[in-house]
């Protein structure tokens, strides 16, 4: 499957950036903040439950029209992480199970919205049948074009965090939540997070320093 997926994908994304690429992958990051309003996502779910799709499907297919458009290319990759326990028997261990998965979209002809979720739901389904093999085989087997500038296969991500944070109760101890450090580092040209909360889609970009400034992926978010 994978083999197949990925023949002859594009080396590069290149989304306008405002620095040349360095000759060798950079890690410095930052952190550009996002909220959609109560009446946007209310909008966006109704918009997935009259497609049959999900919400983290319309906001994959949204990123995707985005960088299609900002970079010019008609053939898009993002790397979605997936956690990677779809059994029951290892629901309940305790580890890091999360693999990356590869979804490649076809931007061209400037679909209908329905036409891009209809393909975002079918390519993040069959991406997710085929999950079990590890993002590094898949990067063997696909052999992308390999460089010290960038990521091979993608260069951008899209992370949904579903799951609610619980709270956690010790016995003559206080906690509360360790408010975020500031972002200065990023694993990819962009990285787009987010998550429901109070009724409400918020997240951010997490973005290579390297490559663009606040202002640009700020832009962007709008």
């Amino acid at each position: 499957y994978w083999k197949r997926e990925l023949a002859g994908v594009p080396a590069l994304l290149e989304v306008p950036a405002d620095h040349a690429r360095p000759a060798e992958q950079e890690f410095a990051g930052g952190f550009a903040e996002v909220v959609l309003d109560a009446h946007l996502t209310a909008g966006l779910k109704e918009l997935s439950r009259r497609h049959g799709a999900t919400l983290f499907m319309t906001l994959l297919s949204a990123w995707g029209a985005l960088l299609g458009r900002l970079s010019g290319q008609e053939d898009v990759v993002i790397g979605i992480p997936t956690a990677n326990r779809n059994r029951m028997e290892i629901e309940g261990l305790i580890g890091f199970f999360v693999n990356t998965l590869a979804v490649r979209l076809n931007v061209s002809g400037s679909p209908r919205v329905s036409q891009l979720l209809e393909q975002v739901k079918a390519k993040v389904l069959l991406a997710q049948q085929h999950q079990d093999i590890p993002f590094e085989q898949v990067v063997e087997l696909a052999q992308p074009v390999r460089s010290l500038a960038h990521t091979p296969l993608f260069q951008v991500m899209f992370a949904w965090q579903q799951a609610e944070g619980g709270e956690l109760e010790l016995p003559g101890v206080e906690l509360r939540p360790l408010q975020g450090a500031e972002h200065r580092v990023s694993k990819f040209d962009l990285t787009l997070s987010l998550q429901e909360a109070e009724g409400r889609i918020a997240g951010g970009v997490e973005y290579a320093a390297s490559l663009f400034e606040r202002a640009t992926v700020e832009r962007y978010l709008g």
